[in-house]
């Protein structure tokens, strides 16, 4: 399980929420998660065996964990990724439903964990990205970018309507290109050398209908984490991260 996040509960006690990859979101108290045992487990992004129990399945129950593989203490030398991870944690805890399995998301959440991790910085952007964009398609409100709205063509798409969520062509978008959004490339067709300009419009894309979709329909904004990771990629810290 991935560790999304950690909340104190008395002296030692913590509400531990996971990813699995076969009960989706799901919550367990451990009584020792803030012991001195435990220091350097719960951290976001951390991959843990973990073991759930409790007397009736509807109980939150409580939680050990085994550290199996401490991805957070690998991205510390980088504020940008450190945040990125922030955000991902976040985005898909308060858009995922308790005990709700979601085998697709644990795998670009896992692959994303690999990414920051290991790739360069267009890779692990490129990751991010995906996972919210999946996030949208497992909330029941995905994009249709396979054909233009207005024309039904598959060729030469550059836009996605703010309001139905459908990909426009150029002729038919061009008219109304500055309501807009522009279609990043790489999220309709294979394509290599991303360029940073379509990451940037792919979070965009993806940021405005997770809020307008997910988050404004249950009375809640973005996470603060997701803002403050977007806040920073225009400062040039993404160089060398």
């Amino acid at each position: 399980a991935i560790i999304l996040s950690v909340r104190r509960m008395g002296e030692h006690s913590g509400l531990i929420h996971l990813l699995t990859p076969q009960h989706g979101l799901h919550a367990g108290v451990d009584r020792s998660a803030f012991g001195k045992r435990k220091q350097g487990v719960y951290q976001l992004g951390n991959i843990v065996a973990a073991h759930w129990q409790a007397r009736l399945s509807e109980h939150v129950g409580t939680l050990t964990c085994e550290l199996t593989d401490a991805v957070a203490s690998r991205l510390l030398d980088s504020r940008i990724k450190l945040a990125a991870l922030s955000a991902a944690t976040q985005m898909v805890e308060r858009t995922l439903a308790e005990r709700d399995p979601q085998p697709v998301i644990y795998e670009y959440m896992q692959s994303l964990l690999a990414h920051l991790c290991d790739a360069t910085e267009s890779a692990w952007l490129e990751a991010y990205v995906r996972l919210e964009y999946m996030l949208l398609e497992c909330s029941g409100f995905g994009l249709d970018l396979s054909t233009c709205a207005a024309t039904g063509q598959s060729h030469d798409l550059q836009y996605v309507s703010p309001r139905s969520g459908r990909a426009v062509s150029r002729e038919a978008g061009q008219p109304y290109h500055e309501r807009m959004f522009a279609l990043p490339p790489f999220l309709h067709e294979e394509q290599t050398n991303i360029e940073r300009t379509h990451l940037h419009d792919g979070l965009r894309l993806c940021g405005h209908f997770l809020n307008e979709r997910v988050f404004m329909t249950r009375g809640i904004s973005l996470p603060a984490a997701r803002v403050r990771f977007v806040s920073m990629l225009p400062q040039g810290e993404l160089v060398n991260a």
